[in-house]
């Protein structure tokens, strides 16, 4: 199974047309301290409400800190069902360093 990747530009895309659930997978601590707005944390204890309160059509960009975690994250999500998931390349180091004025904290 292939999952999509995408660059900060088309992400900021969607985050602007508000078209697409964020998803961040990083540690608790590092959400708290800043996340693409409107993202959703999500861990091994919120991704099973995650699936079962989301529509399988939405579209979701999962990232992590630097972009590798998070195509597995999105592999899995893929299995459980959902069809539009996106990896953001680079994760959240590299959003920040494009748009640190899209943080939120």
């Amino acid at each position: 199974m292939e999952i999509d990747r995408i660059k900060p530009e088309e992400a900021l895309h969607y985050l602007q047309a508000g078209n697409a659930c964020f998803v961040d997978i990083r540690d608790l601590d590092s959400f708290q301290q800043g996340h693409i707005p409107t993202a959703q944390h999500l861990d091994n204890q919120t991704i099973l409400d995650f699936i079962e309160d989301t529509d399988v059509e939405t579209t979701i960009v999962v990232y992590c800190f630097h972009g590798h975690s998070s195509v597995s994250a999105a592999l899995y999500l893929k299995q459980k069902g959902f069809n539009n998931i996106m990896s953001l390349d680079g994760g959240f180091t590299l959003w920040q360093e494009y748009y640190p004025e899209a943080v939120d904290q």
